[in-house]
């Protein structure tokens, strides 16, 4: 339910803060002012429009519905002031489920009709378009829309032209609410062409409700460039309670994006705003945008505190449908952390109140947290079940969908034409009387009676085939999951390995030649000996020089102290100024994107024994004379790329290679879940870029 509307300098404002169907701030209506015009087809009196129109603001508010439709019956006469009277009562009504609404606005539509006042007549079809809008009925929706702007052709009045910018922004809104996102842009554009020339100051709802469609989309960069416009609007009026929800817009549609960073960044400058203005739905979008970057850091303790503000701001201000969007993640997180028995509770809530509400995307959401609930219990079985529900009731969501978007065009087909709302009942009488017909063809009925129950058993069937297919989906993945556990196992063994080797041949088999050479050069002092001595001795040394050298080199190949203190982009110019030295290979190594970034350990060693490898590999097999090694950071993805200008190979003889070291390759690749691209060819030289997430 819609808050109710309010009469605001001539204007009815319908507010909405949902979140997720549009969220919009306000899909309005018809500007009252210039409806008063002099002429003989207006037939009423002067000194009872002024009262009327002096009144407005305070009947909106304080008179009952119950006092508007008395002073409704004051006054019988169909005339426009009669129109004017209705046109308040339906202004307070349209967001209630009074059964008085639907008669009193065809009542409104029929004397403007009657009297030719053409204002009466937009307004009546605007307002019936919101009304069937507002109660999902969108054939009837479309038909009183394609009515209106029938009604607006060939009128120039500003107010008229400044309506139909606002019926351009409902539809908008209905089409993005349909998943017809070409027809939503294309309204949502003409309101933003009229209103950005006749009424700026409301502009930036239209580049909100653009920006609303590109996030569904998924053109995150488009929906930022309309939240940013939406924002200059905002901050241009002044009104911080509107800048505040256009901020949280821009925080909602980078954490579509999985822009954690950024959102977390653009929280800490909004939250001052948030609690100063008090504003209810940027409250509940705070704590939920601050709740989900929290869970992203694994930080469920507050994630759970501010996700469970949200989920409370939403049930204590009766907002059932921002209340079921909260569950989610709340669940989620609490599943997360481990505290079962209250995501538990929170479970049953969520899907129980989905379905009293006919929520579908909040049983979606039950149906895909209960699952992991089960799945963190280890109940893989039941988890799997939960999952076939899901998948069975998304292709209901989506059958649904589509038959209504079908009704809807073969109506407005139908009653395509001048007087819609006339043809729209004889269109309801034709089918009333084709459904008796129908029941009376008893043979038909029997026929599709037989479809329906054959479609039922392929339904049947797909549903046990698509049972099957998620539980080996679900085998396969734990046997993945497996093999990544062992290789994660064996390469954390390896590198366990190397560096007590390391550590050995360093401090001790490096001291035990220290102290020898040392030994060596105290009995040279106390010794005599002769020149051919003198020259062995000194070769002698050289040679226990070499073998410490030697020794260092190998404990640092194995676990490189550089790596472990200054980090992998360091290590790897280190190891390649050491082969340039060496004069085995000509190597120029490149690093982009990595100043003040921190990788962790266990990435960081694997990236450094793949390149380690890969030059290895250059030089012993590939004869290469000189080679490229580059480290990039891009966007959280890691590359790293090694070039060389060697004899090249065959990739697909790689797979029949005997050695181990494109096995260790690979296996470090799986380890980190990155991807690996080999470009060779023989003589040509090769090319191996490894890119994994960070």
């Amino acid at each position: 339910m819609h808050a109710l509307p309010s009469l605001k300098s001539g204007i009815f404002i319908k507010r909405s803060w949902k979140s997720r169907r549009g969220r919009s701030d306000f899909i309005l209506f018809f500007c009252i002012t210039d409806l008063v015009n002099t002429g003989a087809m207006f037939k009423f009196k002067l000194s009872l429009l002024l009262s009327v129109l002096l009144s407005l603001g305070a009947l909106a508010q304080n008179r009952t519905l119950d006092s508007l439709r008395n002073l409704i019956d004051l006054h019988p006469n169909r005339d426009t002031s009669r129109v004017m009277l209705i046109l308040d009562y339906v202004g307070s009504a349209v967001n209630e489920n009074t059964t008085l609404l639907l008669p009193m606005l065809n009542e409104m539509i029929s004397i403007s009709r009657e009297q030719n006042f053409k204002a009466g007549i937009q307004t009546g079809y605007v307002t019936a378009q919101i009304y069937y809008s507002d109660r999902s009925d969108m054939a009837k929706a479309m038909i009183y829309a394609d009515s209106a702007f029938e009604s607006f052709k060939g009128d120039t009045n500003r107010r008229a032209v400044i309506n139909k910018a606002y019926l351009h922004h409902n539809v908008g809104s209905d089409y993005s609410k349909m998943g017809d996102f070409e027809q939503a842009v294309h309204h949502f554009t003409r309101a933003a062409e009229i209103l950005e020339k006749y009424r700026s100051s409301v502009v930036g709802s239209v580049y909100n409700g653009i920006a609303t469609v590109y996030e569904q989309m998924k053109e995150p960069a488009k929906a930022m460039e309309y939240n940013y416009k939406a924002l200059d609007v905002a901050e241009k009026n002044g009104d911080k309670p509107t800048i505040a929800r256009r901020r949280m817009g821009i925080i909602t549609a980078h954490l579509s994006a999985s822009h954690f960073k950024e959102a977390d960044s653009l929280l800490k400058i909004v939250a001052p705003m948030v609690k100063e203005t008090q504003d209810l739905y940027s409250m509940l979008m705070y704590h939920q945008s601050l709740g989900v970057v929290q869970e992203n850091r694994k930080d469920y303790t507050h994630a759970t505190v501010n996700l469970t503000k949200a989920y409370e701001l939403a049930r204590d201000n009766n907002a059932p449908y921002e209340e079921v969007t909260m569950l989610g993640p709340l669940t989620r997180v609490l599943t997360s952390a481990g505290n079962l028995t209250e995501a538990k509770r929170l479970l049953d809530t969520l899907l129980k109140k989905s379905i009293d509400g006919q929520m579908a995307f909040g049983q979606l959401s039950a149906y895909a947290n209960i699952a992991g609930w089960y799945t963190a219990k280890g109940d893989f079985k039941t988890a799997n079940d939960w999952l076939v529900k899901r998948s069975a009731l998304q292709d209901s969501i989506t059958t649904a969908d589509m038959k209504n978007k079908v009704t809807m065009m073969e109506t407005r087909y139908q009653v395509k034409g001048k007087d819609n709302e006339i043809k729209l009942l004889q269109v309801e009488k034709q089918n009333q009387e084709l459904k008796i017909k129908q029941k009376e063809e008893l043979n038909y009925i029997l026929i599709g009676s037989a479809i329906a129950l054959l479609i039922i058993l392929i339904l049947l069937y797909l549903n046990h085939h698509n049972k099957q297919k998620l539980q080996q989906q679900r085998i396969t993945e734990l046997e993945t999951e497996k093999q990544l556990t062992a290789t994660e196992a064996v390469l954390k063994g390896e590198e366990q390995e190397r560096t007590r080797l390391a550590k050995d041949l360093h401090d001790g088999l490096g001291g035990m030649l220290s102290g020898i050479r040392h030994s060596f050069f105290t009995m040279k002092g106390n010794l005599v000996m002769t020149p051919d001595n003198q020259q062995a001795f000194e070769r002698g040394i050289d040679m226990l020089d070499s073998s410490i050298r030697e020794m260092r080199r190998v404990a640092h190949n194995m676990m490189p102290e550089v790596l472990v203190k200054y980090g992998l982009d360091t290590a790897l110019r280190d190891f390649c100024i050491d082969i340039n030295k060496s004069g085995a290979l000509d190597v120029n190594y490149q690093s982009i994107g990595l100043d003040d970034t921190s990788i962790d350990q266990t990435t960081s060693i694997a990236i450094y024994r793949i390149a380690q490898e890969l030059l290895n590999n250059s030089i012993r097999h590939a004869a290469a004379s000189s080679a490229i090694v580059q480290l990039t950071k891009t966007d959280g993805r890691l590359t790293l790329t090694v070039e060389d200008d060697g004899k090249g190979f065959d990739p697909e003889n790689l797979e029949k290679a005997e050695g181990i070291g494109w096995q260790n390759i690979r296996n470090r690749v799986d380890f980190l879940k990155g991807k690996i691209d080999i470009q060779s060819s023989p003589g040509k030289g090769s090319s191996v870029m490894i890119e994994v997430n960070i």
